[in-house]
């Protein structure tokens, strides 16, 4: 339902930008759409790429290393797999609770899950080329960095 709404606002949002200048709006649309079509060949490398990762990594194997009774050499295992493996947060909670099913912990998986959608190794180039490899660098080390304080507080609340 939150879906329909966000895309019904947009359509209205963009119906009154054409309402209000056809031009810019059909000149906004132009470039967005050569946007996407720049970025899309590279989306689909990425998403090659997660999908070789997920096809080599079952989630039963996942868990065998990220198992509850692994500590924190599970949590940093968790991260670096999910350091590599970007995969978006839909597809990433279901996943966690697959994995979570077949035994991997709680910290482990905070730690994966916090690395899968906000570390990017397979994105990396893709976000040297738009935001220089200064921003992408720190970006990527805090996030990563930060999945082990999400993995401490799991920790301390949950077990």
């Amino acid at each position: 339902m939150q879906t329909i709404i966000f895309y019904s606002v947009a359509l209205g949002l963009l119906l009154l930008s054409f309402i209000k200048d056809r031009a810019k709006t059909k000149q906004s649309l132009i470039k967005a759409f050569k946007s996407f079509a720049n970025i899309v060949p590279q989306m689909l490398g990425m998403i090659a790429s997660i999908g070789v990762i997920l096809a080599v990594l079952s989630p039963q194997l996942i868990s065998s290393f990220i198992g509850g009774s692994s500590g924190w050499i599970g949590v940093i295992i968790g991260a670096v797999i999910g350091s590599i493996t970007l995969i978006p947060a839909f597809v990433a909670f279901p996943m966690a609770a697959i994995l979570l099913e077949n035994g991997a912990g709680y910290m482990q998986l905070a730690s994966f899950v916090s690395t899968l959608t906000m570390v990017g190794v397979v994105t990396l180039p893709l976000e040297i080329r738009y935001f220089g490899k200064k921003f992408a660098a720190i970006r990527n080390t805090l996030a990563f960095a930060l999945s082990f304080v999400v993995a401490f507080v799991i920790g301390k609340v949950v077990v």
